[in-house]
């Protein structure tokens, strides 16, 4: 009796083994049809594909991170529809489901950072550009996107706080520097609102261009904060001085341009 439980116990052990098998070989057969598909932009038709694939066999991972793909794939930036809403969380949590197991995979943090980005939910994004950042300190995208971020995050606030007051920009648009100063109530209110996030954007930007000096796009964005932090300035040298580092980088990150830089 008890070698003819031994042997039905190992007949059901390898059924079990071959069924196992063969749900890896059809999940890998979906994950190709899916791939295809993807390649030739039939994103709907890939992600079906795809979640097949992560059903038969949930350890493949290339599966999650396309299927992932393809819902991000399929969101429009800034549409506010259902639809759109939907896809977007459907995007989000597919990745945060590869995160699960791998915590830190680059190619999910990046996008998810960058689906909230596009979603203008800023200070997630910049949660997940951290968290890229602990993960390669070396890497400058992730510095050059919080840059971003932050200069995202404090440019409206200073447009909107310059219409408030009714402070009219100058005729001529590249001499930004003759922009009047806020007056010293609503300086110190806007220094208040973005001081922190000016520093660190000056900061996380230079960093990025350490990390890839021919980087002009980095270049553009740094020019870009110091005018946001010459607005922050309560005396007029140091104000003057953050409009001469801004054309300093501007002309950089031409001289970049032309020499057939980034």
């Amino acid at each position: 009796m008890k070698v003819y439980k031994f042997a039905l116990l190992g007949a059901l052990l390898l059924l079990l083994a071959a069924s196992s098998g063969c749900s890896k070989l059809r999940a890998r057969d979906q994950l190709n049809k899916g791939v295809t598909a993807f390649t030739n932009s039939q994103f709907q038709s890939a992600t079906l594909h795809f979640k097949n694939a992560v059903a038969l066999d949930p350890t493949l991972l290339n599966a999650r991170l396309y299927l992932a793909t393809a819902y991000k794939l399929q969101y429009i930036p800034g549409g506010e529809s259902p639809e759109n809403a939907k896809i977007a969380q459907q995007a989000i949590d597919a990745f945060e489901d590869v995160l699960k197991t791998d915590p830190n995979n680059t190619t999910a943090i990046a996008s998810v950072g960058e689906m909230y980005y596009n979603m203008r939910k800023f200070e997630k994004a910049k949660d997940y550009q951290r968290h890229w950042v602990q993960v390669e300190p070396n890497n400058p995208v992730p510095y050059y996107w919080l840059g971003m971020l932050d200069w995202a995050i404090v440019f409206p606030r200073t447009q909107q706080l310059r219409k408030d007051l009714k402070i009219e920009f100058p005729k001529d648009p590249k001499n930004p520097s003759s922009l009047p100063p806020f007056p010293e109530k609503a300086r110190a209110q806007l220094e208040d609102q973005n001081g922190a996030l000016v520093k660190e954007g000056v900061e996380v930007l230079e960093k990025a261009i350490q990390l890839k000096p021919n980087d002009s796009n980095a270049m553009a964005y740094l020019n870009l904060m110091y005018r946001q932090k010459a607005d922050l300035e309560p005396d007029a040298a140091a104000r003057e001085a953050d409009y001469k580092q801004a054309d300093d980088w501007v002309d950089k990150s031409i001289a970049v341009r032309k020499a057939g830089g980034t």
